[in-house]
């Protein structure tokens, strides 16, 4: 969508970042329905099945992820929420590959991975640097985030 002024907005301004994950309330959220949600990533999955990745939640698939040609950098509306799903499905390989790792929600509603160790990690800020920039590769924080 071309929206002049929106886009000289984001030039000044850079892209909206972020997914918020809110309660309703009735208790603590549970986790396993917490990664669920966040493992949809359905705009990540639709991009990489158009340049022939089969995204399995596996450290491969990213590596994979990282040979995609980025054809969405010309799009800031994609490139948005491409970065989000980027990060949310790092966020869902670790937690399912790496022992200890969980998702953890962040008062202002901010998912991040808590591995076992206590630090967290803010996979949605690193797809969006990833979608952008395409550093840092996505295969090259998983490992770091799975020796530490």
């Amino acid at each position: 969508m071309n929206i002049p002024f929106a886009d000289n907005w984001r030039k000044k301004r850079g892209l909206a970042r972020g997914v918020a994950v809110v309660s309703s309330g009735d208790g603590p959220p549970d986790a396993g329905a917490i990664a669920e949600l966040l493992s949809e990533c359905e705009l990540l999955r639709s991009q990489a099945a158009a340049g022939g990745v089969r995204l399995d939640d596996s450290a491969a698939s990213l590596e994979a992820l990282d040979q995609l040609l980025p054809r969405w950098r010309d799009d800031t509306d994609t490139l948005s929420w491409l970065g989000n799903d980027a990060g949310l499905y790092l966020g869902t390989v670790v937690v399912r590959t790496v022992p200890g790792a969980g998702w953890r929600i962040w008062p202002n509603g901010q998912p991040v991975v808590r591995l076992a160790s206590g630090r967290e990690i803010d996979v949605v800020g690193a797809g969006h640097e990833w979608a952008e920039a395409g550093v840092p590769e996505l295969s090259q924080l998983y490992a770091e985030i799975s020796e530490a």
